[in-house]
């Protein structure tokens, strides 16, 4: 099969090399996908980069992968079944965290196209317990974008408690925050957007935000939460002093560099509170997939084929992709 193979130390602009490798060999408890679309997230980027240590090489990255069942079936998932993967590809199921129903904490995980090859490909082997049949209203492009900017932006609203009705800030205005203001409006809450770039800006507009602003700039109200998309320290202490007393401030990142001082007194002082967002649960992405299609969710996306997957990549890195970058095999 064709894939886009990522090898330690390849750089910008050509982090992968796309090769003739060998099609997925079946082991029990899998499916093999012939993949139909995937979707480039930023966590892609943090792998080939360099800042997330490197678990795997070669490696063939990706892990939001609609694909369709062609082997290994089960009697849920016939041949032909379209499924999605996500980001967490497996857990141990017998640590602490497994067995106090949460997963996204496993000691020993395995993430798509990180500690497992994922879906820049043309077929990827994925384990049956953790492939979601997807919803038929969405087709293979829109849907990429939902199973993990979708499900981990989901996710974030639940970390931080969000309720109905609430004053919610999204710091950052990518695809995951494009997606999960879908909910917040859904919710009728009032929507806070700071973001840096002139193209976010009228996306969180078009939207549907109460309210946008410049990255220098403070939202005009407290906030009940907010929710950082940005790989930025400083981001966070933005957020935090955005927060009435209470409030909440959930950062949506798995890379971040460092967070400068502040005032303990005037930003955390009052009970706010700062928590970290940690990969997403199965059940966070049977539910999401579930609103998504009540909702009737349909990002923008740009396609790539497979042969410009470094394009795809430098897409995201230099934001200049039109929503949500997929690669289609």
């Amino acid at each position: 099969m064709k894939a886009g193979v990522f090898r330690f130390p390849q750089v910008a602009p050509e982090f992968l090399k796309i090769e003739d490798v060998p099609r997925p060999r079946m082991i029990p408890g899998h499916v093999l996908l012939r993949v139909l679309a995937c979707g480039v997230c930023r966590t892609d980027l943090h792998i080939v980069e360099g800042d997330l240590p490197l678990r795997k090489s070669p490696l063939i990255p990706g892990h939001q992968i609609v694909g369709e069942v062609i082997e290994g079936a089960a009697a849920e998932l016939p041949v032909n079944t379209r499924v999605g993967v996500s980001w967490m590809g497996g857990v141990d199921r017998d640590c602490w965290y497994c067995r106090h129903e949460m997963e996204n904490l496993c000691d020993v995980p395995a993430f798509t196209g990180y500690t497992v090859d994922g879906g820049y490909a043309e077929y990827v082997l994925a384990r049956s317990d953790f492939v979601y049949p997807l919803p038929a209203e969405l087709d293979d492009t829109q849907v990429a974008p939902l199973l993990c900017a979708g499900i981990i932006g989901f996710r974030s609203l639940r970390v931080a408690g969000v309720a109905p009705g609430e004053r919610v800030g999204l710091f950052g205005f990518g695809s995951s925050a494009s997606l999960a203001i879908a909910i917040l409006r859904s919710w009728k809450c009032e929507m806070y957007v700071v973001t840096r770039g002139e193209s976010h800006r009228k996306h969180a507009h078009a939207a549907g935000a109460t309210w946008v602003g410049k990255e220098d700039e403070k939202p005009p109200v407290e906030l009940d939460r907010a929710i950082t998309f940005a790989p930025s320290g400083k981001v966070v202490v933005s957020a935090l002093a955005s927060l009435r007393k209470g409030g909440v401030v959930a950062i949506n990142a798995v890379h971040l560099d460092q967070i400068p001082a502040f005032d303990y007194d005037k930003l955390l002082w009052g009970e706010r509170q700062i928590r970290s967002v940690a990969n997403m649960t199965r059940q966070d992405a049977r539910d999401f997939l579930r609103i998504a299609a009540e909702l009737n969710i349909r990002p923008q996306v740009t396609m790539f084929p497979l042969r410009e997957a470094n394009k795809a990549l430098m897409a995201v890195k230099e934001e200049t992709a039109e929503g949500s970058a997929v690669i289609v095999p």
